[in-house]
């Protein structure tokens, strides 16, 4: 209540009867006194001086409850402002999400493919050695038979030399010191 009493001079200040009222505001009420007093006693001075102080009052109350009601505004459209700025910020995120699955979805089938074909490269370079590799072994058996066949047929040829026959001539005991 201090408040509108400091507050209302300041108000009055606009109004052309305000300076008289603010520099003597008995010598008005006592000349309003006789003049109610005239017309029928003091509580009519009273309710006379009432209804311009409330207009005034009720200005500045009306004033700053639009202030008030205009912060108010003020404040909820920040707030939906926000919340829309969310919004926007949830929606393009979702579809920076759903983008990104899509490019690493395209890049790893991507990938995938050429796995695959150098998987079907490197099967083929590996089938084709492996056949090299068994035709080799093909040939390396046939060449161990062969060798084997040739150390059998050294081996009894070695024998027949080294075995001394049983009609045996002078000339051979010079063989015979050869140990087989």
């Amino acid at each position: 209540m201090e408040q509108l009493e400091v507050d209302l001079p300041c108000a009055e200040a606009s109004d052309p009867a305000a300076p008289a009222a603010a520099e003597g505001l008995e010598p008005q009420r006592s000349a309003d006194r006789g003049a109610a007093q005239g017309a029928g006693g003091g509580p009519a001075s009273a309710s006379h001086q009432l209804p311009a102080l409330e207009g005034k009052a009720g200005l500045y109350l009306s004033s700053l409850d639009s202030s008030i009601d205009i912060l108010k505004k003020r404040a909820q459209d920040l707030i939906e402002n926000i919340n829309e700025n969310r919004q926007k910020d949830h929606a393009l995120m979702t579809n920076f999400r759903d983008s990104l699955k899509m490019k690493v979805s395209d890049l790893t089938e991507k990938l995938e493919d050429r796995m695959y074909q150098a998987y079907s490269q490197h099967s083929k370079v590996i089938q084709d050695r492996l056949q090299e590799f068994t035709l080799k072994m093909t040939q390396i058996s046939h060449l161990e038979t062969e060798l084997k066949q040739a150390c059998r047929t050294v081996e009894t040829v070695y024998r027949d030399l080294c075995v001394p026959p049983e009609a045996t001539t002078l000339e051979e005991p010079t063989y015979k010191d050869v140990e087989c």
